[in-house]
């Protein structure tokens, strides 16, 4: 009995460390990996706000496309200018005009480029909140999972220092060894009531 008792114990013990231990491991590859994501976020971020807006594909398909409707307005000012005689001013004030289409394009595409910028953050800032909120939910769950197993070991521990061993080394708890006096003394009584 007493090395059932032990063993038990040792038992209780050993399955609340191991739990522990088994619940912390997860709880750092978790961790590990909500960190890979963070830093892959801040990847993203750096790489996504820091792009120039005027070199992108889609901007630069529409510059090209005003830049080459620029040279030919351009080309038919300075034809119609030698075939019907206009003024080099008016030649002028033509390309002056297509380069500014040219230079309202570039800043509408830059507006934009801003204004996608700040979607580029907001997404950022989301998804670090929540990437964070992760942390915290693992922390506690660390924590909470630590306490868990501290607190096995002090019941096992309690349950090994409540072991009564008795004239005959049989091991009992105090409370089984109140319990088996109690029974004693009623079956005294019964006993002695026959």
């Amino acid at each position: 009995m007493i090395l059932g008792a032990a063993i038990g114990g040792a038992l209780g013990v050993g399955g609340a460390i191991f739990g522990g231990i088994s619940a912390s491991k997860a709880m750092r590859r978790a961790k590990r990996m909500v960190n890979d994501q963070m830093r892959e976020n801040q990847n993203w971020y750096d790489r996504r706000y820091n792009e120039d807006a005027t070199q992108r594909a889609d901007a630069q398909r529409i510059l090209t496309r005003i830049d080459e409707n620029v040279r030919q307005r351009n080309r038919q000012a300075a034809g119609a200018q030698a075939v019907m005689g206009g003024t080099d001013e008016s030649v002028a004030a033509a390309k002056a005009a297509n380069n500014d289409a040219l230079a309202d394009a570039t800043s509408q595409i830059v507006a934009n480029g801003e204004r996608r910028k700040d979607n580029i953050e907001q997404q950022y800032n989301q998804r670090n909140s929540e990437l964070k909120d992760q942390l915290r939910a693992i922390e506690t769950g660390r924590a909470q999972s630590v306490a868990q197993a501290v607190q096995g070991v002090a019941q096992a521990g309690a349950g090994i220092a409540m072991m009564d061993f008795g004239k005959d080394g049989a091991a009992t708890t105090k409370a089984d060894s109140k319990s088996n006096s109690i029974l004693a003394e009623a079956k005294a009584a019964y006993d002695y009531g026959r």
